[in-house]
């Protein structure tokens, strides 16, 4: 009953705020006018190309696809996973600009707070961190308007930092992690939307020179509501590494608050629990100047 009614209210919520921002001469109009002109709204002619995705919350993209010059985003996260044994509170704050047409670039800092959750504490925590350095690139190279596609192709560098109980000036860097990335998404119709985000990770640690290598792919679908930019989706977060294969299913909504301002909750599933139980994730979305 609860689960009922809590879905009951994020519909609710959805529909408020998609009546919200249609002018009330416009309700009058059927919802594929709506779309229509909210989509002719986002790819306007006057403009290089651009299609209108749905980009998903958790992991997020470097800037919109098919990005424009000038455009720019911050974005603060605030997740918590069940660890087993143990919580983990992260937080990142972000930020994306689009210097020229179709290349993102983004600076992220992400933070990581540790707790015990079970009354056995006899298990060593993990030691709080400020995670990383992340810098990044995203270049789409093809947008097919007649189709409703995009592809883009990026990089992600991540310097890690040493745990905050050893960070010192002589020794704060404990490895660096390379992630190149191919991105392709489709528009289906007005509303719904498809996107596959895959790439590899490679790990080196400067402490003994190790590699560590994984793979990465990550799909999501959405529906888009009807002359807005709320959606309800969920992302397939998988990695292979060797033998192992993990999946969290992330359930999510996206609300806008104001043209400017928006609000992704996501949910956290995992497939297997060897590693970790339930898991969420709120992620706030500011663009200066959007239109």
């Amino acid at each position: 009953m609860k689960t009922i009614l809590c879905i009951n209210g994020i519909l609710i919520l959805l529909n408020y705020s998609a009546i919200a921002q249609v002018d009330p001469d416009t309700l009058k109009l059927s919802n594929q006018t709506l779309d229509s002109l909210y989509i002719q709204q986002v790819q306007r002619q006057e403009e290089p190309e651009k299609i209108l995705h749905a980009e998903p919350l958790y992991i997020d993209l470097i800037r919109d696809l098919g990005a424009r010059k000038g455009e720019k985003e911050w974005n603060l996260g605030l997740g918590l996973t069940d660890k087993l044994n143990y919580d983990s509170y992260e937080a990142l704050i972000e930020y994306e600009w689009a210097p020229i047409n179709r290349l993102g670039l983004e600076v992220e800092v992400p933070f990581t707070i540790y707790t015990p959750n079970s009354k056995d504490r006899s298990g060593e925590l993990p030691s709080n961190r400020m995670e990383s350095l992340k810098t990044a690139f995203q270049w789409s190279f093809l947008v097919a308007t007649k189709i409703n596609t995009t592809l883009a192709f990026g990089y992600i560098n991540e310097l890690d930092f040493e745990d905050l109980e050893q960070l010192s000036w002589s020794n704060f860097l404990k490895g660096n992690v390379y992630n190149p990335f191919f991105i392709v998404a489709k528009r289906w119709g007005n509303n719904f939307h498809t996107l596959m985000y895959t790439g590899p990770v490679f790990e080196r640690t400067f402490r003994n020179k190790e590699w560590h290598t994984a793979y990465e792919t990550n799909t999501s679908f959405h529906y888009m509501i009807t002359g807005t930019r709320n959606f309800v989706g969920v992302e397939f977060n998988k990695e292979f590494q060797g033998d192992d294969f993990d999946m969290v299913i992330r359930p999510q909504m996206r609300l806008a608050i104001t043209n400017q301002l928006m609000v992704g909750i996501v949910a956290g599933i995992p497939v297997s629990r060897e590693n970790e139980r339930l898991s969420s994730f709120i992620r706030l979305i500011y663009e200066p100047g959007h239109h």
